[in-house]
C-alpha cells in the first residue's frame, strides 16, 4: 500500500482569530493590558467563548484531516499493545484478597475481592462500566472497604472538576445507601465504629481543601459536624490512616511545611492531636508503629532522614531517635512500616531505589538493579505483619514489573509482568543514562531509549519530554505508547531537570521561586547537548509537556523557538501572574512558595519575565499542538486559550498553532484506558506530519 503524501493535502481553512478587547489587570506592582481576558468564562456557558472554542477543533480536525488514516492506524496501534482481560495483583487485607480487573473492550475497571482464597468466588463490589453509562465524563477518585468489611465508601465524579461525591454501598445487599455527601476530596477513611467516615469538603469556589468533617451513616449530611478547618489558605488538608489501623491522621501540607495531626480510630469524640506543630521549613510525615510514631522529616536534614519516639514523647525533638540517617549522596522519598522492618524508597544517582531495614537485626539492604536507566516504587501492602515488600520495577525498555520481596530471606519473587502486546520485544531497544552539561556547570541527567536500529548520526527525530516542578521526579518508567514512535525511528528523551527532586532536595530548590528559570534553560541546554551527540537532527526535534511542564513548553517556544521543530502542551499553565494574583482561583494560594507572590515586587518582576503568556512576541515560532479540558480545574481552560490566541496575533511564521479542546473533561482528560489514546494519537499524528512520515 502506498503512504500518503502528506506534504500535497489541500490546505486547511484559515484558523480562528480571536478578537481583542482590552482589559486591565491591576496589581500593587504595575498593571498590564489583557486583550483576550474575555475568554474566562466561570460557567462555561458564555455563547462566544464556547463558540470559539469549538472553532478552534474544527480547525484542529481539519489540519489533522490529511492524516486522519495515520491518527486512525496509531491509535489501533495504542489499542492493540494493552491486554483488554487484564488485572491486579491482588492485595490482602483482614483475610481478604482485593484487585482490580478489566474486560474486553471495558474503558473502567471492576472492583473485585475473595474472602480467604484466591480460589473463593469472586465479588464484585463496583463495576465502573455499568456506573459510567449515561455520563460523557466518569471518574472513580478512591474506594475505602469499613473495617468490618461490609459497607464500600467510594468518590465519583462525573465532570471533571475533582468535586466529587461520596457513595456508600452495602456489599452484602448490593444497595446503595441514601447517605449522600457532594464536593469533597476524592480520599475518605473509616473510623474504628464501622459508621463513621472523615472527609475533606473543597470550599465551593476556590475548591481548596480546608475542612474536615465527619459524616455519621443515616444521618443527614448537611449537618455533618466539623472537625478541622484550617485557617491558613497555603495549606492543603488531607485524611488518612495508619498502617496498623489505629490511629486516623489530619495531615496539614503546604509547599514548606508540615504539621499531623492524630486521633484513635475508636476514640468516639475523634479528638484530634499534633503530632509535631508546624515549623517554618519543617516538613514531616508520619506512621505508627506499637507504642512509637515513625517520622520522615527534614529537620537538621536537607535530604530527609527517619526517626522513631514515643508517641506521647513526639513533640520532643531530643527524644528522636535516628532510624535512617540523614545522607547528602540521598534523598530519602517516602516508607512504610511493619512490624518486622522499614521499607524505603531513596534516590541515588538520580535513580530511584528501594532500602529494607530488619528492626530485629538492624540489617540494612540496598535493591539496585543493572540498567542504565530505572525507578523502583514500593507498593501500598496494607498488611502490616506482612514479611515482604511489594515493589514495581521498570525502565524505559522493561515494562512494569510487580515483585515481592521477602525481608527475612532475601528472596525475590515475581508476581507480574504487565503484558504488551503486538509484537513487542524489549531487546529491540536501548536506554542509555547521560549527563547534559548545563549553562551554569551544572549536570542535567537524561534517560534516552531508541531502536537499536536507529543512528545516532544526527538524522533521528527526537521527542524530548520534562515536568520539572512541585519537586516530583519524572522516572524512566516504561510508557508502551512510544513504542509507536520509537519504531519510526524516533529517540526520546526525559530531561531531568531542576525543579524535579531527581538529585535530592537542593535540585528542587534550584528550579522555584526566584530559581525558576533553571527549569528552562536545563530542557534546552540538553535538547543541544542531543543534538550535538547525534542522539537528534537538529529540525527534527520535539518538546513535549503538561500542566507546570506546560509552563515549561511555553517558556521554551519563547526562549528558543529555533531549536524546535514543534511543541506539544498538556494543560499548560502558561499565564502565571494573572493567575497568582486572583486568590479565587483554584491552588493559588497553595502555591505561592512554588512561583512567589506577585502581589511582592521581587516575585512579581521575575515571575513576569519567564512568564509564557505575557512574553509572548513577534517572532518565528516552532509547529505548537496545545490540549486543554473545558472544566479543568488545576489550570483553567482559558490560560492556554487565551495564550493560543495571542500567539496567533504575534506569530510571524506558517507553522501550524493547533488548539484541541476537550469540552466533556478535565485536567487529566478523558480517565477511560481507550479514551486516553485519542489525544496521543493525535499527538503523534501531529508530529509525523510535520516530518512528512504517512505511515
Amino acid at each position: 500500500m502506498n503512504e500518503p503524501d502528506l506534504s500535497k493535502a489541500l490546505p486547511p481553512p484559515a484558523p480562528p482569530v480571536a478578537p481583542k478587547k482590552p482589559f486591565i489587570v491591576t496589581s500593587p506592582n504595575g498593571n498590564r493590558e489583557d486583550d483576550y481576558y474575555w475568554l474566562r468564562d466561570d460557567q462555561r456557558q458564555s455563547p462566544e467563548v464556547l463558540q470559539y472554542l469549538k472553532q478552534e477543533n474544527a480547525y484542529r480536525d481539519a489540519w489533522m484531516a490529511p492524516a486522519s488514516a495515520l491518527r486512525k492506524k496509531l491509535r489501533e496501534e495504542l489499542v492493540g499493545r494493552l491486554k483488554q482481560d487484564d488485572d491486579t495483583v491482588p492485595v490482602r487485607r483482614r483475610g481478604v484478597w482485593y484487585y482490580q480487573r478489566f474486560e474486553v473492550g471495558g474503558e473502567f475497571p471492576l472492583y473485585c475481592r475473595k474472602k480467604g482464597s484466591l480460589r473463593a468466588v469472586e465479588q464484585v463490589m463496583l463495576d465502573g462500566n455499568l456506573m459510567a453509562k449515561g455520563h460523557e465524563y466518569f471518574n472513580i477518585g478512591s474506594t475505602a472497604v469499613s473495617p468490618d468489611g461490609r459497607l464500600l465508601a467510594y468518590t465519583e465524579d462525573l465532570v471533571g472538576r475533582r468535586q466529587f461525591t461520596l457513595k456508600v454501598k452495602d456489599l452484602q445487599t448490593g444497595n446503595v445507601l441514601p447517605d449522600l455527601v457532594e464536593n469533597v476530596e476524592p480520599e475518605i477513611v473509616w473510623a474504628a465504629d464501622n459508621k463513621t467516615l472523615l472527609y475533606v469538603e473543597k470550599d465551593p469556589v476556590t475548591l481548596l481543601s480546608v475542612r474536615l468533617r465527619r459524616h455519621t451513616l443515616g444521618t443527614e449530611p448537611a449537618q455533618d459536624p466539623l472537625v478541622y478547618e484550617e485557617a491558613d489558605h497555603t495549606y492543603y488538608l488531607s485524611i488518612d490512616k495508619s498502617r496498623s489501623e489505629k490511629y486516623l491522621f489530619i495531615a496539614l501540607q503546604s509547599t514548606q511545611q508540615s504539621e499531623w495531626r492524630y486521633a484513635d480510630a475508636s476514640d468516639p469524640l475523634l479528638r484530634f492531636h499534633p503530632v509535631l506543630p508546624r515549623e517554618p521549613e519543617h516538613e514531616y510525615q508520619v506512621e505508627h508503629l506499637g507504642g512509637d510514631f515513625i517520622i520522615r522529616t527534614n529537620w537538621q536534614a536537607r535530604n530527609f532522614r527517619i526517626v522513631r519516639v514515643p508517641i506521647a514523647l513526639s513533640a520532643d525533638k531530643r527524644r528522636w531517635k535516628d532510624v535512617v540517617a540523614h545522607r547528602a549522596d540521598a534523598f530519602v522519598e517516602r516508607f512504610e512500616v511493619a512490624t518486622g522492618h522499614l521499607a524505603l524508597n531513596e534516590r541515588s544517582g538520580g535513580l530511584r531505589k528501594i532500602r529494607v531495614k530488619s528492626w530485629k537485626t538492624g540489617t540494612d539492604t540496598l535493591i539496585d538493579a543493572s540498567e542504565a536507566a530505572y525507578t523502583m516504587t514500593l507498593v501500598d501492602t496494607p498488611d502490616i505483619e506482612s514479611t515482604s515488600i511489594r515493589y514495581i520495577y521498570t525502565s524505559l525498555t522493561t515494562p512494569r514489573t510487580t515483585y515481592d520481596y521477602q525481608v527475612p530471606t532475601g528472596r525475590k519473587m515475581l508476581r507480574k509482568v504487565d503484558p504488551v502486546l503486538g509484537g513487542f520485544d524489549s531487546g529491540n531497544y536501548v536506554t542509555e543514562f547521560l549527563q547534559a552539561p548545563a549553562r551554569d556547570g551544572q549536570r542535567v541527567p537524561v534517560s534516552v531509549v531508541y531502536r537499536k536500529d536507529t543512528r545516532l548520526d544526527g538524522s533521528a527525530p527526537l521527542l524530548q519530554y520534562a515536568y520539572g516542578s512541585y519537586g516530583i521526579s519524572t522516572d524512566p518508567s516504561f510508557r508502551s505508547n512510544w513504542v509507536s514512535l520509537l519504531d519510526r525511528g524516533f529517540v526520546i528523551a526525559i530531561a531531568h531537570v531542576r525543579g524535579g527532586q531527581e538529585l535530592g532536595r537542593s535540585w528542587y530548590e534550584d528550579g522555584r521561586l526566584l530559581h525558576k528559570l533553571n527549569t528552562f534553560t536545563d530542557f534546552i541546554d540538553a535538547t543541544r547537548f542531543l543534538v550535538q551527540r547525534g542522539y537528534g537532527a537538529s529540525d527534527k526535534v520535539f518538546a513535549e509537556g503538561g500542566s507546570a511542564g506546560g509552563l515549561l513548553m511555553g517558556a521554551i517556544a519563547n526562549m528558543a523557538p529555533k531549536d524546535y521543530r514543534g511543541i506539544v502542551a498538556y494543560v499548560p499553565f502558561v499565564d502565571v501572574v494573572t493567575t497568582m494574583l486572583d486568590e479565587s482561583i483554584p491552588l493559588t494560594t497553595n502555591e505561592f512558595d512554588q512561583w512567589g507572590n506577585p502581589k511582592q515586587k521581587e516575585s512579581y518582576d521575575y515571575m513576569l519575565s519567564y512568564s509564557p503568556y505575557d512574553n509572548v512576541k513577534a517572532q518565528d515560532y516552532p509547529a505548537m499542538l496545545v490540549f486543554t479540558g473545558l472544566w479543568d480545574s488545576q489550570v483553567q481552560y482559558y490560560e492556554p486559550a487565551k495564550w493560543v490566541a495571542k500567539l496567533r496575533a504575534a506569530k510571524t511564521d506558517e507553522h501550524p498553532l493547533l488548539f484541541s479542546v476537550d469540552m466533556a473533561a478535565g485536567h487529566g482528560g478523558k480517565p477511560g484506558r481507550f479514551q486516553r489514546f485519542d489525544n496521543t494519537a493525535l499527538e503523534y499524528a501531529f508530529m509525523l506530519r510535520l516530518l512528512e512520515i504517512g505511515r
